[in-house]
C-alpha cells in the first residue's frame, strides 16, 4: 500500500518520512547540533591560549566566516528539501557524482561529531555529579554510554518530539549561561569583579604582538563551534513548508548563535581579566564558565552550568544522530550498499536502520577512545577536530554547486557571488591552517584520515556508475532535483507553476 502525506510518499511495508516539523522544531536541530552552550563552556580556552585577549574577535571572524558559508546553503535549500542535506543539494546543483560524495562527506561529519559530543556528555556529566556531591569521581565513560542509549531511544521515536526534547534543552542552558553573562557584565561594569576587572571593549583589538593572522587561525575554534549550523536541511521532507521555513531556520540558527557566541566570549574574557593573569587562567581552564560561574555567584552556580552544558552536548548528540540517520536513509534509498537503509519505522517514521549504523559508529569509537586511555576533553576534541575538517570539504563543494545554480544559471543578481567567493576562501584558509604548520600528533593524522575518507567516496562513484545513475534517478523523483538540465528546468516549472517549457534560467526560489 503507497499513500501520499503532504506531498511525501509513504510506504506502508517500509515505511516513510513524515511532513510534521513546524519552523521552531526544524531550527531546533541546526541549533542542537551546534550545541551553544557547551560549545561556549569549552571551545574558547585554546583560542586564548593563541590570541590572548583577543577571542571575542575570533568568535566574531568565525561568525562572519559561517554567515558567508550559510548563504549558499539558505539560497539552495529555498530551492531543493532533501532528507540528504548535501547529498541532494550538490547532486541537484553539480550532478550525482558530487551529491554523493557531498552526502558522504557530511556523513561523516554527523557521525564524527555523535562520537565527540558523547564525550562532551561524559565530561561535563562527571563534573556536574561530582561537583554537586551526587556521585563522587564518576566514570566519563559510563555517563556517556547512558546518554549514548538515551539518545538512541529518543532519536528513534517522533521527530516532533526530538525538535521540543532538543527547544527544551538548549533553552534550559542558553538560559542559564545568559545568567552568568549578565552577572559577569553587571560586575565588572559596576566595579565589583573579584579582581578589580573593568569592563572594556579592548577584547576586539589585538594586543601588541598579536598578529591578525594568530586571530584568523584562531577562529578556526570558532568555527567548530558552528559545526552543523545546516542541521535543518536535513528535515526538508519533514517540515511544513520547507522552501520558507528550512531556509530561514539556518539564517536565525546562524544569526543567533553568531551574536550569542561574540557575547559570552567577550563575558568570558572580561571575566578572567585581559590582562597575563587572566589570560593565563582562561587559557588553562578545562571548564571557563563553569570557573566563572563559581568566581562571580557561587559554587551552586558553577554545578547549573555544568549541568546546562550537559544538557546541551545530550542535545548536540540528539541532532547529530538525527542528522547522521537521515543522510544515510537518503543514500540507501537511492540503492548505496542496501534499501534497507532507506527503511523508515513504519510506527515512529525514524530512519531506524540508518540510525542503528550511525549510533553503533559513535559508541563504538567513544569505546576506543576510552580503551585507549584518551582523556574526555581529547575524547572531545579528536573526533571533533576530524570533523570540522570533513565538514570544509562538504561546504566546499556546496559552493560551487551554488556557484552553478544561482549564477552561471542566473537565478539571482551576479553581484552576490562575492558571497560565494569570500566564503569558499574562508573555507580553504581555514583548512588550510589545519594542516600547516603540521599540527601536533595526533591532530597531524586527522587530514590523512579525512583525506583517505574522501578518496574513498570518489572511488565509489567512479567504481559503481550505476549506483550514480541510480542516484541521479533517485533525486530526479524528489522534487525534481538531479537528472538533465532539462529535467530540472521542468520539474523547477512545475513546482513554481509556470509554464514547464520556461527555460532553467528563470525557475526562481521563493524570495528571488
Amino acid at each position: 500500500m503507497v499513500s501520499q502525506v503532504e506531498g511525501v510518499t509513504v510506504d506502508g511495508s517500509r515505511g516513510g518520512l513524515r511532513r510534521e516539523l513546524r519552523f521552531w522544531e526544524a531550527i531546533a536541530i541546526s541549533i542542537g547540533i551546534m550545541a551553544p552552550t557547551a560549545a561556549m563552556a569549552l571551545n574558547g580556552t585554546a583560542p586564548a591560549g593563541l590570541v590572548g585577549r583577543a577571542v571575542p574577535l575570533a568568535f566574531l571572524f568565525a561568525a562572519i566566516a559561517v554567515a558567508l558559508i550559510a548563504y549558499s546553503f539558505v539560497r539552495l535549500t529555498s530551492f531543493f528539501n532533501h532528507a540528504g542535506s548535501t547529498y541532494a543539494l550538490a547532486g541537484a546543483t553539480l550532478g550525482p557524482r558530487a551529491g554523493f560524495f557531498a552526502g558522504w562527506t557530511l556523513l561523516a561529519i554527523y557521525s564524527l561529531f555523535i562520537a565527540a559530543d558523547v564525550a562532551e556528555v561524559g565530561l561535563f556529566g562527571s563534573s556536574f555529579l561530582s561537583g554537586a556531591g551526587i556521585w563522587g569521581n564518576p566514570s566519563w565513560i559510563l555517563i556517556s554510554m547512558i546518554a549514548a542509549a538515551l539518545v538512541w531511544l529518543l532519536a528513534y521515536g517522533d521527530v516532533k518530539v526530538v525538535g521540543r526534547a532538543l527547544l527544551s534543552f538548549e533553552g534550559i542552558s542558553v538560559a542559564l549561561i545568559t545568567v552568568v553573562v549578565i552577572i559577569i557584565f553587571w560586575k565588572v561594569i559596576g566595579h565589583t569583579a573579584p579582581n578589580h576587572q573593568q569592563f572594556t571593549l579592548k577584547p576586539f583589538v589585538p594586543a601588541s604582538g598579536t598578529a591578525i593572522g594568530a586571530v584568523a587561525f584562531a577562529s578556526v575554534f570558532g568555527l567548530l563551534s558552528f559545526g552543523g549550523f545546516e542541521g535543518a536541511a536535513a528535515l526538508g521532507e519533514e517540515t511544513d513548508n520547507p522552501r520558507r521555513n528550512i531556509p530561514l531556520a539556518i539564517a536565525v540558527a546562524v544569526g543567533f548563535c553568531g551574536v550569542f557566541y561574540t557575547i559570552v566570549m567577550l563575558a568570558q574574557s572580561l571575566g578572567f581579566g585581559i590582562g597575563a593573569a587572566g589570560v593565563n587562567a582562561f587559557s588553562s581552564s578545562s571548564a571557563p564558565v563553569g570557573d566563572l560561574a563559581k568566581m562571580y555567584v557561587g559554587s551552586g552556580m558553577r554545578d547549573a552550568i555544568n549541568f546546562g552544558a550537559t544538557l546541551s552536548a545530550f542535545a548536540s548528540t540528539l541532532g547529530c544522530a538525527a542528522g547522521a540517520s537521515r543522510i544515510l536513509f537518503a543514500l540507501g534509498r537511492d540503492g548505496f550498499i542496501t534499501r534497507r537503509l532507506g527503511d523508515a519505522s513504519p510506527r515512529t517514521g525514524s530512519p531506524a536502520n540508518a540510525l542503528a549504523i550511525v549510533m553503533i559508529f559513535g559508541v563504538a569509537l567513544t569505546i576506543y577512545q576510552r580503551l585507549h586511555n584518551t582523556t574526555d576533553v581529547n575524547a572531545f576534541f579528536y573526533p571533533g577536530t576530524a570533523g570540522v575538517l570533513a565538514m570544509l570539504i562538504a561546504y566546499f563543494v556546496i559552493q560551487f554547486g551554488a556557484a552553478k545554480f544561482l549564477h552561471l544559471e542566473r537565478r539571482e543578481p551576479r553581484w552576490r557571488v562575492i558571497f560565494l567567493i569570500l566564503a569558499t576562501a574562508a573555507i580553504v584558509y581555514t583548512f588550510y591552517k589545519q594542516v600547516h604548520p603540521t599540527p601536533a600528533y595526533p591532530y597531524n593524522l586527522f587530514p590523512y584520515v579525512i583525506g583517505g575518507w574522501a578518496v574513498l567516496g570518489i572511488a565509489i562513484t567512479l567504481a559503481f556508475p550505476a549506483l550514480a545513475r541510480r542516484i541521479g534517478r533517485g533525486l530526479a523523483e524528489a522534487e525534481g532535483i538531479g537528472g538533465n538540465a532539462d529535467q530540472q528546468a521542468a520539474a523547477l516549472a512545475a513546482r513554481d507553476g509556470v509554464s514547464p517549457t520556461s527555460s532553467a534560467g528563470d525557475a526562481r526560489g521563493p524570495d528571488s
